[in-house]
């Protein structure tokens, strides 16, 4: 068990890292709180251009308003890909340190798709809701864990154990110029790290579910093949046969894992995710549509 006033800085933090509350006036602070989560929502990070050196210029000074220490490390050649590193130094800097983990990058927006542009992060007057790409996934994080430090810092709490938040890019596409090389790298044995927290399943509550376990992901790619022939005829093992064939298999699979949870004998975290996310067949053509 961890000494009271580590389980109180966790505790806060987790507190802390609320969504916006609907439907009631904002204090002074709490509107300040959203409009910083707005400014950073308005940072294009989206792939497949994510602009990383635009959240940078926003998330180093931020964070060092806080007189928090802030670093930047490069894993790439090119530089264009920044790690950055914050640090709220504790009082007994031998106790191993607690890291707050989150990505900067999000998937794409379709814009079309939206009911308010996805780079805009405008809030509902009335529900207090904001509509932005990244909002949940997950630029919420380091803005709640910001606005947790100055809570705390503004009630004289300090820590023992240094407290650090990492900000990593290309989280969305796999992490391996991202997290993957900073796990690897002496900066991050220096750390001495003994408590990691990371992202997890959004609330729209002020309930806050805490996974303790990790999956792994697998990544397949599934090339069927078949007997070739016109498009006017049908015969078996043509590919499309095949693949489906996988298709059924895999699908049976997802029902049973699926149907675990549905039935409260799993959580989500203790079942196999499987979801077919991409298709593609044939030789494309320019007389296709014809």
């Amino acid at each position: 068990m961890a000494p009271l006033r580590h389980r109180r800085l966790l505790l806060a933090v987790l507190l802390l890292c609320g969504l916006p509350r609907p439907a009631h006036p904002f204090t002074e602070l709490e509107s300040d709180q959203v409009a910083r989560f707005q400014e950073y929502l308005r940072i294009r990070t989206a792939h497949p251009s994510p602009d990383y050196a635009g959240a940078a210029a926003f998330l180093l000074p931020y964070a060092a308003s806080l007189g928090l220490r802030t670093t930047t490390l490069h894993f790439t050649p090119c530089k264009t890909k920044p790690l950055l590193l914050l640090t709220w130094p504790g009082s007994d800097p031998s106790l191993p340190s607690v890291l707050l983990n989150s990505h900067i990058d999000s998937v794409p927006a379709e814009a079309e798709r939206w009911s308010h542009p996805p780079f805009a992060a405008h809030r509902d007057p009335a529900t207090g809701r904001v509509y932005a790409r990244g909002a949940q996934d997950d630029k919420c994080l380091p803005v709640q864990y910001l606005e947790a430090i100055r809570g705390l810092r503004a009630a004289g709490f300090a820590p023992a154990r240094t407290v650090h938040i990492s900000l990593v890019p290309d989280e969305e596409i796999g992490g391996m110029d991202g997290f993957e090389k900073f796990a690897q790298s002496e900066e991050f044995r220096a750390l001495n790290i003994g408590f990691m927290l990371d992202e997890g399943q959004a609330s729209p509550t002020d309930v806050f579910r805490v996974f303790y376990a990790d999956r792994l992901v697998w990544r397949l790619i599934v090339k069927a093949a078949g007997a070739p022939g016109h498009g006017s005829r049908m015969f078996d093992g043509a590919a499309v046969d095949n693949l489906m064939d996988c298709l059924e298999t895999v699908s049976g699979f997802r029902e049973a894992q699926f149907g675990m949870v549905k039935a409260g004998e799993r959580g989500p975290g203790e079942v196999v995710s499987v979801n077919p996310v991409y298709m593609k067949a044939g030789i494309p053509s320019p007389t296709w549509l014809l």
